[in-house]
């Protein structure tokens, strides 16, 4: 699509830029530009005759479909409706057809590359100070999805054997790498739930053209893998995870000691691997040094428990024990991404009937969550404050409040609409999370659910059954 010369394209553009405060004197406003959202529709390769959904036009529907409450089409449609009418423009049909095809014919790509252009942008912008100790630190953690249960679906993500066929739903395995100094999603991959390179380590191999060398990978204990540490120790991506008990243990009687606790020693190469092709894993040297710490977490009221922390920082004085464990603790930084992602966006149960389609819900989560990110990102840079202690919900609470007033400021309301960025940003700032750490709380809910049997068989067996017995009556 040659669109990028159009000036109703540039307008749709900026308009879009405008809704996550894009432009003016603020600071990460080179999230979503021009050039990238043009290079992103150089790969649609399709005619649009429909003149009022047009690629731009659909994303920004699409992108307030997944942050409003309501993520129905319906909804979306009317509030594009309200929008059209307010500019003087004439209302469109409010049956949903046309935006549905509309989502349909965008590819993937357009969907997938702008989420990763905002999420990379914004970690490259972040300020200095945000950095642990002049380093980028990511995270990498894994969760599921649910999507209905659906023939196309159920093909490409099956759900869980232990369910009979009717009662389950089809499940996505996904996995992210969050930028640890914003919060920003680099890169998501996802796959089946179940199968042979359907894990978190596999998906985390298909990252690896995304770090950079210099970069720091902060994982759990599933990440304590001799191959994957190798693999991106090649690339100078240094490792900090926890120890995987269940593969190795930690003799701190051997190696080289540089402290109570801490030493280091050399992991040699297992005879083959399993899941990496073999003339890479040759390429692979014969020991990997690795350093082990021993640390304590100490909690009121209750006995200490040690863990041990591996890392590939093998500089005891530049990084020392204590930078370790206080790195480490903010892996869980990585457990509230997903949450923020999943449960307040929401994403953990998706709504569209086709692969295709979920993915692309998935992908316009993620740069929603970006955009909203870069929208926290500066309000922390204005204020003075960090991006992890800024909420979350408290901001996609007010960006919901705030995006009404900003979508009716005219484009001559420049004044006007600089006056709400500054009162939506000191909102934003002043919702702050307190600092929790070692913060525990029991997997339990006290509301109870509503007393209703479950469905164990089929819905439509379960329907029969209830007609058989209506008509018995």
């Amino acid at each position: 699509m040659r669109l990028s010369n159009s000036a109703r394209f540039r307008e749709q553009v900026r308009f879009l830029r405008r809704q996550f405060l894009q432009n003016g004197d603020l600071p990460f406003t080179d999230v979503l530009s021009v050039e990238i959202i043009s290079q992103a529709l150089t790969a649609v390769d399709v005619v649009w005759k429909d003149r009022i959904y047009t690629p731009l036009v659909t994303l920004w529907v699409f992108l307030g479909q997944v942050l409003d409450a309501d993520h129905t089409c319906r909804a979306a449609v009317a509030r594009f409706i309200a929008y059209r009418v307010s500019h003087g423009q004439g209302a469109c049909s409010a049956k949903t057809g046309a935006y549905c095809q509309a989502r349909k014919r965008l590819p993937e790509e357009l969907f997938s590359s702008v989420a990763r252009h905002a999420g990379r942008t914004l970690d490259d912008n972040v300020d200095s100070r945000w950095l642990w100790k002049g380093r980028r630190v990511y995270t990498f953690d894994g969760s599921t999805v649910t999507m209905p249960d659906t023939t196309e679906n159920q093909a490409a993500y099956p759900q869980n054997v232990a369910q009979r066929p009717g009662l389950g739903f089809p499940i996505a395995r996904i996995a992210a790498l969050f930028s640890l100094s914003c919060g920003a999603i680099i890169d998501l991959k996802m796959c089946r739930y179940a199968g042979k390179g359907q894990s978190e380590l596999a998906m985390l191999r298909k990252m690896g053209d995304v770090f950079r060398s210099g970069d720091v990978l902060l994982g759990d204990r599933l990440l304590c893998a001799w191959t994957e540490m190798s693999l991106l120790k090649q690339r100078g991506v240094d490792y900090v995870c926890r120890l995987n008990n269940a593969n190795r243990t930690a003799d701190f009687r051997q190696g080289k000691r540089l402290g109570k606790g801490d030493h280091i020693v050399r992991w040699p190469k297992a005879a083959y691997s399993r899941t990496l092709d073999m003339k890479i894993f040759k390429t692979l040297p014969e020991f990997l040094t690795v350093r082990e710490c021993r640390i304590e977490i100490k909690r009121p009221g209750y006995r200490p428990r040690s863990l041990v922390v591996v890392t590939t920082l093998l500089d005891a004085e530049k990084f020392t024990k204590h930078d370790l464990t206080e790195l480490y603790r903010a892996r869980w930084n990585a457990e509230l991404d997903l949450r923020s992602l999943k449960q307040t966006l929401p994403m953990d149960v998706l709504s569209c009937q086709t692969p295709e389609m979920v993915r692309k819900e998935i992908w316009t989560h993620v740069l929603a969550y970006n955009l909203i990110r870069t929208v926290m990102a500066q309000a922390a840079k204005k204020y003075e404050i960090e991006p992890r202690t800024v909420s979350f919900q408290g901001a996609v609470q007010t960006l919901n409040a705030f995006q009404p007033a900003i979508t009716f400021c005219g484009q001559r309301d420049a004044e006007l609409r600089q006056h709400l960025y500054n009162h939506l940003l000191q909102c934003i700032a002043s919702h702050r999370v307190g600092n929790r750490p070692g913060r525990w709380e029991p997997r339990q809910r006290k509301r109870r659910p509503k007393p209703y049997d479950r469905l164990m068989k089929p819905r439509h067996e379960a329907k029969r059954e209830m007609l058989k017995r209506v008509s018995n009556n």
